[in-house]
């Protein structure tokens, strides 16, 4: 007997051992290609990697440095907004708002900055193809630090223990160009993102007994988060869009919510991204990506623009889903019960016509929501 088949076989075992006892509903038995696929979604934590594009990515000092800013509100045009106002850790970075306010309201749900180091593009509409490109996007941003690169050198440049840490980072003291040196800043905040990453999970610990075969581990995750995985792998197909160990393909789709902002505004998601960042001189091809080869810089180099983008937004991880309330790309569903039902009852008309053709209506019953829940609530460290 192979060894997948002797980890099935364990697994079955232990399903019908749990299953001798009363349930609501009966416990879900794996097949051999959802095995594989549940597998497919670790080994978590991911192993670090170096962000070639920046040269200070990993660098102790400049950990310690992008830390320091990011708690300070002086990077904001006002002097009252730091990047932890709207990212706060005790809300596993978010802020708990449907929409973000800086020093006017946006139109978009503040992301979580777990896991950033495994993207590809950021944003919801991936209009960064940097991390450190994405952390300056904010500072300069009107509605939300409303900052500039003037302001945002002369603070480096006037405070004694910010000049410190720069020169620690860096190796140098600010440069004389202030765009460079609000590029270092976000460099700073990039090598601090990049250590955010989230805890193991009861998912990781179900996920790692299954594969070496453990039953007394399996039978420890909780029949319903087992039910709602079932689901998650086998008729949701989630795992289509929200799959690899960090749940997510990192791309964009449309997931049929409205993209109206505003009475006579609409969103246009990955569509107005991917312009913006390819007009973007802090793009990866611009004058401040770190890698001489460019290598980093091949998605940006071929990314084109289609019609279908617009309107889709980028599929956010499920890790710590659970602590991330509201959710969807403008914050429109306030709890997991509300988004499972959304893609359950889904309205296919609502969907681009000349796009992919992922989501279906899938008609859960009340329990089987519950379960999804259950199983997204195992994605919590």
């Amino acid at each position: 007997m192979t060894r997948r088949r002797t980890i099935l076989a364990a697994f079955a075992a232990c399903v019908a051992g749990v299953a001798a006892h009363a349930q609501p509903l009966p416990d879900p038995a794996f097949s051999e290609r959802e095995v594989r696929q549940i597998l497919a979604h670790g080994p978590w934590p991911p192993r670090r990697q170096h962000d070639a594009s920046n040269r200070v990515s990993g660098r102790a000092a400049a950990i310690a440095f992008g830390a320091r800013l990011f708690a300070d509100p002086r990077l904001s045009r006002t002097g009252a907004i730091a990047c932890a106002t709207c990212h706060q850790p005790g809300r596993a970075y978010t802020d708990g708002l449907p929409r973000a306010q800086g020093l006017a309201p946006t139109d978009r749900n503040t992301i979580g900055l777990a896991n950033l180091r495994l993207q590809r593009w950021f944003g919801w509409d991936g209009a960064s193809d940097s991390l450190w490109a994405q952390s300056l996007r904010p500072v300069i941003d009107p509605r939300e630090m409303g900052s500039d690169f003037v302001q945002v050198a002369a603070v480096v440049r006037a405070d004694a223990d910010l000049r410190r840490r720069y020169r620690a980072a860096f190796g140098a003291p600010p440069a004389a160009a202030d765009e460079a040196v609000a590029i270092a800043v976000a460099k700073a905040l990039a090598a601090y993102q990049e250590t955010l990453v989230t805890g193991r999970t009861p998912f990781d610990n179900f996920r790692d007994a299954l594969a070496r075969g453990d039953v007394a581990a399996v039978a420890r995750y909780p029949a319903a988060a087992r039910r709602g995985l079932a689901i998650f792998v086998g008729k949701g197909r989630c795992n289509v869009c929200h799959l690899g160990p960090n749940f997510t393909n990192g791309e964009f789709h449309d997931t049929g919510i409205p993209f109206f902002a505003g009475p006579g505004r609409v969103d246009p998601g990955r569509h107005e991204g991917i312009r913006r960042m390819q007009a973007s001189r802090h793009n990866l091809l611009g004058p401040f990506n770190d890698d001489p080869a460019r290598s980093t810089a091949t998605a940006t180099r071929y990314v084109a623009q289609e019609h279908r983008n617009f309107g889709e937004f980028r599929v956010p991880s499920l890790r710590n889903v659970a602590r991330t309330a509201p959710y969807m790309h403008n914050g429109s569903l306030a709890t997991l019960r509300e988004v499972v039902r959304h893609y359950s009852e889904i309205d296919e008309d609502r969907l681009h016509a000349d796009g992919e053709r992922i989501l279906r209506p899938l008609h859960l019953s009340a329990a089987e929501i519950d379960d999804v829940v259950a199983f997204l609530d195992s994605l919590t460290d």
